[in-house]
């Protein structure tokens, strides 16, 4: 057994003592706090800087409910409420669905390298946009237009083929899952490098895609995808519980009255529902999924009721400050935001490969 699981194991979850719950809970409200912060720090800078106070002000204006007298000028205005919010808001956004949606994933496979693409999400939905790259059509309807519709119907697919691959009878074996998961994204991936390497002039939009972009981040695009990720995350929140159950053992957690296999389908169903939602507009982007839960894990321990949430705002935080290096660091070239992410995540994941290299996994 790992540490990992050993440590879910040890039975500290259905005990927290109150100093720790209340750090818990400090936590969440500092985090809470500190996107607020970043929010309006990542709107403030660019290529025409606004004073910190100018930003908030307009920030709050726009509130509904709150009035601050305007002394700004109109286009100061355009530029953080039309520009720059939306793409910082569409990062949280997608920052805070991979990250509980990582946690989500590294708690059904009890594996703390698991992330949102494991199981073919990624795989799926790059095979989907790259399909609408190579149509010689264009199609909007609904919010979506073609590409961010046949990425998130290519995502959605992909693992509803992988999940009646390893489906036993009524129970979905892990281990089935995830060999099911690569062997299908590693098909979906060889058929993109097809595509790729046939597309001709489009070549460059689609690999620009590949690898995570905000740059043409609009309101429009935030309505239609948060819907579906604060549906998903509502539901991932309340079997928070089930989720602690099932560390022990899914046999323990069926005696305890857990239906593991009716949690499996819907945690799985929720986690692939905020991923595809998440990927389907800006790309496939990497690490974050991994990295930030398991930070926090590292910091505040393994108990998913603070652990889902904690992760959620840190994987917010995460991606708003990954975006504004993406496009302030080589201005006014931008940077594939998946880039940072990589930058980032590849030396901590190598980290935790060192640190587990001892343990087996499955």
């Amino acid at each position: 057994m790992s540490s990992y699981q050993a440590g879910h194991s040890s039975g500290q979850y259905p005990v927290i003592g109150l100093p720790q719950r209340r750090r818990r809970i400090y936590a969440i409200i500092g985090l809470v706090a500190a996107l607020g912060g970043v929010i309006v720090f990542a709107t403030a800078l660019g290529s025409v800087r606004i004073p910190f106070a100018t930003t908030t002000g307009i920030i709050l204006d726009w509130l509904p409910g709150l009035d601050v007298a305007s002394n700004w000028q109109a286009t100061t205005e355009t530029i953080i409420l039309s520009i720059r919010l939306p793409r910082v808001f569409l990062a949280g956004i997608v920052g805070a669905a991979l990250s509980i949606a990582g946690a989500t994933y590294q708690g059904l496979f009890r594996n703390p390298l698991a992330d949102p693409y494991l199981i073919g999400v990624t795989q799926g939905a790059a095979l989907g946009a790259v399909i609408g790259f190579t149509l010689p059509f264009q199609w909007e309807g609904a919010g979506f237009g073609l590409i961010p519709l046949l990425a998130f119907t290519g995502a959605l697919a992909t693992v509803f083929i992988v999940y009646n691959l390893a489906r036993v009878g009524k129970t979905i074996p892990v281990t089935t899952l995830i060999l099911a998961g690569v062997a299908l994204g590693a098909l979906c991936s060889s058929v993109v490098s097809y595509l790729i390497i046939t597309s001709g002039e489009k070549m460059h939009g689609i690999v620009f895609w590949l690898m995570g972009s905000f740059s043409l981040s609009e309101w429009s695009e935030v309505r239609v995808v948060l819907p579906y990720i604060i549906t998903g995350v509502v539901i991932i929140l309340l079997y928070a519980r089930s989720l602690n159950v099932m560390q022990l053992d899914e046999e323990q957690a069926q005696q305890l009255g857990v239906d593991v296999e009716k949690v499996k389908r819907i945690m799985l169903g929720a986690a692939t529902l905020i991923t595809a939602a998440a990927v389907s507009f800006v790309g496939t982007i990497g690490f974050v999924g991994i990295i930030m839960p398991h930070i926090v894990r590292l910091i505040w321990g393994p108990d998913y009721r603070f652990l889902l949430p904690l992760s959620l705002l840190s994987g917010g935080i995460f991606l708003i400050l990954a975006d504004l290096v993406a496009r302030t660091a080589l201005a006014p070239m931008e940077i594939p935001v998946g880039v940072i992410t990589a930058i980032c995540g590849a030396p901590f994941f190598l980290y935790i490969l060192r640190r587990k290299r001892r343990e087996v996994f499955f």
